[in-house]
């Protein structure tokens, strides 16, 4: 018991250790976008060659890309945002089994705990974009999609890509989850279903325009947000 006490305790300083690195690596970004998506996604996929539009637009307009920092869709953003002439930020995590680490970062973090990671992508973020992925694309939807929801964070976009991917999930959420009165009507506005690079890039653009006419220090500060 006494050992256990001694890690826990110990722990605690490694998280603080990893959140001061985040903070300091991060903290000159300015304003960020952050794009998941599955790392299976290979070069020459509809959605890899889309992310890397996506994201070297994005850079073109100004804005920082992040992404988990590995492959597939985490390496296009990483590269568009190369190929844009942006910063190109990767957080990556230690996994036992994942996640080599992709070649197109500028700003490299490494993570051991997850929900480290996670409070950075959205803490410099001025939108999520959400590609076709797994179980760690859909957690970092729906934990967006929470703090949102429950005003912990201030109202961003969060832009799904490819509405045929998306399609099954949005019916059951309306079918099941609304109908049976487990999130409301206007909690599925909360997210916008595209298709085209271009209307990525348009939505965040005027999210981000509107945001700064409304609070012009957000504009200096990278629009962190109170997380």
């Amino acid at each position: 018991m006494e050992d256990l006490a001694k890690s826990d305790t110990w722990r605690v300083f490694r998280i603080m250790a990893e959140l001061v690195e985040g903070f300091e690596a991060l903290s000159g970004v300015g304003p960020a976008v952050t794009i998941f998506g599955s790392a299976r996604l290979k070069p020459g996929s509809p959605y890899y060659d889309k992310c890397l539009t996506v994201a070297e637009s994005l850079a073109k307009g100004g804005f920082t890309v992040i992404s988990g920092g590995g492959p597939g869709i985490m390496e296009a953003a990483n590269k568009g945002a190369q190929n844009g002439n942006g910063t190109s930020v990767g957080l990556n995590i230690a996994l036992p089994m994942e996640q080599s680490a992709n070649s197109f970062q500028d700003i490299r973090v490494e993570f051991r705990y997850f929900f480290v990671r996670k409070l950075m992508f959205v803490k410099y973020a001025v939108g999520y974009v959400i590609f076709p992925g797994g179980f760690g694309t859909m957690d970092e939807l729906f934990e967006a999609l929470t703090l949102i929801q429950t005003k912990k964070i201030r109202r961003f976009p969060v832009i799904l890509v490819g509405r045929q991917y998306w399609a099954g999930m949005i019916d059951w959420m309306r079918a099941t989850v609304l109908a049976q009165g487990n999130i409301d009507a206007e909690d599925l506005d909360l997210f916008h279903v595209v298709e085209e690079p271009d209307e990525v890039c348009d939505i965040i653009a005027k999210h981000y325009k509107d945001r700064t006419a409304s609070f012009p220090s957000d504009k200096r500060a990278g629009h962190r947000r109170g997380v």
